[in-house]
C-alpha cells in the first residue's frame, strides 16, 4: 500500500477543509452551520497562528483540524486535534494513519508538548485507532481514564 501523502492546508483551502469537516458532521448527524460559514471562519483560522489543518488526498478527501494553545504545564504549546475525519469511501488506505503521523512529526518539528483528542466513549473504533498510533485514555503513570467536560456558552 502507498503511503498517503498529507500537506499542510493553506487559506485557498478554507472551501474544501470546510466541506468535510460539514460532510463530518452531517455522516454522524451532528449539526453544522454548513460548509459556507465554515469556510469564512477557517479563511481567519487558517491564516493564524493557533489553528492548521492537514489534508490527504487530491483532491483531499482526509482532514485533520488542529489548534494549539499555550499551557503553564508544559515548555510547549498543546495541540488539540479538533476534528479528524477520512471520507468513507477514501477508509481502510491508510490516510487516517498519514495524517496522524504528520500531526506527531509536525508537533515535534514546532515544539509542540502535548497532543489532546477527544473521542466520544461509544466511538471504539476511534478509540482503538489513536491507541494503535501511540495515544492513551487514562493518565500513563496512574492509569485513571481521562475524561471530557464541557459546557456550551
Amino acid at each position: 500500500m502507498a503511503t498517503a501523502e498529507v500537506r499542510r492546508a493553506t487559506v485557498d483551502d478554507a472551501e474544501r477543509v470546510a466541506a468535510l469537516l460539514h460532510d463530518f458532521n452531517t455522516e454522524f448527524d451532528t449539526d453544522s452551520p454548513g460548509p459556507v460559514l465554515l469556510a469564512e471562519r477557517l479563511r481567519g483560522l487558517l491564516a493564524g497562528a493557533q489553528t492548521f489543518a492537514l489534508l490527504s488526498g487530491d483532491p483531499a478527501v482526509g482532514i485533520a483540524l488542529v489548534t494549539l494553545r499555550p499551557n503553564v504545564w508544559y515548555e510547549g504549546p498543546v495541540a488539540l486535534l479538533d476534528e479528524m475525519y477520512v471520507a468513507p469511501q477514501a477508509r481502510g488506505a491508510g490516510i487516517g494513519g498519514a495524517i496522524v503521523d504528520r500531526l506527531i512529526a509536525d508537533c515535534l518539528r514546532d515544539g509542540v508538548s502535548a497532543i489532546e483528542i477527544n473521542v466520544d466513549e461509544g466511538d471504539v473504533d476511534a478509540q482503538r485507532f489513536y491507541a494503535r498510533h501511540g495515544f492513551h485514555g487514562s493518565d500513563p503513570d496512574t492509569d485513571e481514564r481521562a475524561l471530557y467536560f464541557f459546557q456550551e456558552l
